[in-house]
């Protein structure tokens, strides 16, 4: 089996709900298997102190994670129209990785969710696939050929899977951001497989 990584960072849960939509597409291409792994908070005011392992969730990322994955599914909400500061500061951090080429040739994708529909959710995925373009990854979106990008009325764009939470952070994941996380979970598994049977 090949494992697809699915990294996130979710406050109040919606990233986490895409990311196992995400995953369950993954799942559905033979061959295929998601690695789900979050990143921790950090702090405005001093250099955050988290366990090793998370209460509650996926364990935290590590660059063995990146090195031996086939393909990223990078997952953050909005913030001011970018990715959220925990997200970026592991991103940061990722210099070693760059020089070995962990991520080369490899595919990825991005998704997000605000609390708004006009959130900022499509600056937020364009920048979050900046990082990956530098990482030498295939970055993919996701084609007008499916059906609930053109049938949504809340998330779902493009340029990845997308989720609308409300101002209170607790609705429910739409028919069709599901159907979107699904296929683009599919999308990136079956391109990931493509690329190692290339190889």
């Amino acid at each position: 089996m090949h494992e697809i990584l699915v990294l996130y960072y979710s406050h109040r849960g919606s990233v986490r709900a895409l990311a196992e939509h995400i995953a369950a597409g993954i799942h559905q291409v033979p061959g295929a298997v998601a690695r789900v792994r979050t990143v921790p908070r950090v702090s405005t005011v001093c250099e955050a102190v988290e366990d090793d392992i998370p209460a509650s969730g996926p364990p935290y990322v590590e660059v063995a994670d990146l090195e031996e994955c086939v393909g990223l599914a990078l997952g953050s909400p909005t913030r001011f129209g970018n990715m959220a500061a925990p997200m970026k500061y592991f991103l940061d951090g990722l210099a070693g990785a760059w020089l070995n080429g962990a991520l080369e040739g490899k595919p990825g994708c991005v998704f997000t969710s605000s609390s708004s529909l006009h959130g900022g959710q499509e600056s937020t995925l364009l920048s979050m696939m900046l990082p990956l373009f530098h990482h030498g990854m295939l970055v993919l979106g996701l084609p007008f050929s499916e059906p609930a990008l053109g049938e949504t009325r809340s998330g779902g764009t493009p340029y990845g899977a997308s989720h609308v939470s409300g101002s209170e952070g607790d609705a429910a994941l739409s028919a069709e951001e599901v159907a979107l996380a699904q296929a683009q979970g599919r999308r990136l598994a079956e391109v990931a497989m493509r690329l190692v049977g290339a190889r």
